[in-house]
């Protein structure tokens, strides 16, 4: 059986319905630098991405973002909070592909419904002033999300994609990239290399139709360091040897530690330990950017979403361990930090 095209609405269309104020443009371009700034050793501030694994229910994820914001506020003197609004998830085999695919859930998916669902969820959560966080994972979904982000991860089964890194050196906005599945980090550093010049390539403009991309070239990446095949690289260890080799490579030498995934080894609770030895580790030597975590309103996951803010992918820590563990990392990062050259 041929494959079955179904049109949705071209990037410039969607962009035209659901248009961005002036004013929110501007918090955009904003929420960008600060993350620059960071990423520079300029902001001293953590860099936090935090929120649910994938956004599936719209009301949700607003009371979350509602409730980020506010303590966001309230610690902004030594974090640079940030939400996850994953709207795309990649899949290992089979499964729901993220809200972007397949809104209502039901396997037949809808992408006219799914992206414009996607665009309104995240334009509504910037209107309250959080800046977010998407994974690329699809280059021709990317552009209906680009001028909603002020940070972008690639994942560890894409870093060493070309279309990627090509994507990535076009993307105006800081990006962060996984460490390989097997724990490497050579792969994700190639790939800073890559992003960070220009590059020739074949893409689409946001009116639907193919075009030569050229691309300007991204001096805004980082690592990820998200472990690996039963591995953990959260250690001082393992993140000096990957800023150094980063370093080498003339990139970022500060990283941020993903304390899900393999460095959680699948358990959802240790990304409080871990997130509280990162920062420790930061606060004496280590040369750490900022960390992530997947959390959500309900702690842990259910199937069928019938847990109301309870994710349905990967467990998520819930929302009282979130604002306990957040406002502990404030604390512990408001004592004096003995500073390296990192």
């Amino acid at each position: 059986m041929p494959t079955q095209l179904s049109s949705v609405a071209s990037v410039a269309e969607l962009r035209r319905q659901l248009p961005l104020s002036a004013a929110v443009q501007a918090q955009v371009r904003q929420h960008r630098q600060a993350i620059r700034r960071c990423l520079s050793g300029d902001d001293r501030r953590l860099l936090v991405i935090v929120g649910p694994c994938s956004l599936h229910d719209d009301s949700a994820a607003l009371e979350y973002g509602n409730q980020l914001r506010a303590l966001s506020e309230q610690l902004q003197d030594q974090l640079l909070i940030v939400m996850r609004a994953y709207v795309e998830k990649p899949r290992t085999r089979v499964g729901w592909k993220g809200m972007a695919y397949d809104p209502l859930r039901d396997g037949l998916g809808n992408m006219e419904l799914g992206l414009t669902r996607s665009r309104r969820l995240m334009r509504q959560l910037l209107e309250l002033g959080l800046p977010l966080a998407n994974e690329v994972l699809n280059p021709l979904v990317s552009p209906y999300f680009e001028d909603l982000i002020s940070w972008a991860a690639i994942g560890a089964r894409t870093a060493e994609s070309q279309p990627h890194r090509e994507l990535v050196s076009g993307l105006p906005l800081p990006v962060g990239i996984k460490n390989s599945t097997d724990g490497s980090v050579d792969n994700a550093i190639n790939a800073m290399v890559a992003a960070r010049h220009p590059h020739h390539t074949l893409g689409m403009n946001d009116e639907g139709q193919l075009a030569m991309a050229t691309t300007a070239g991204n001096a805004d990446t980082h690592l990820v360091l998200r472990g690996g095949h039963g591995l953990t690289n959260y250690d001082t260890d393992s993140i000096i040897h990957a800023a150094q080799t980063a370093e080498a490579a003339h990139c970022s030498a500060r990283v941020l530690v993903d304390c899900s995934h393999a460095n959680a080894e699948k358990q959802h609770r240790r990304q409080m330990d871990i997130a509280r030895q990162v920062v420790a580790q930061r606060q004496q030597q280590a040369p750490v950017l900022g960390i992530m975590l997947e959390s959500f309103l309900v702690e842990g996951r259910c199937d069928d979403g019938s847990v109301y803010g309870q994710s349905i992918t990967d467990p998520c820590l819930g929302w009282e361990q979130t604002e306990a563990l957040l406002r502990e990392l404030h604390q512990q990062l408001s004592v004096p930090a003995n500073h390296t050259r990192w």
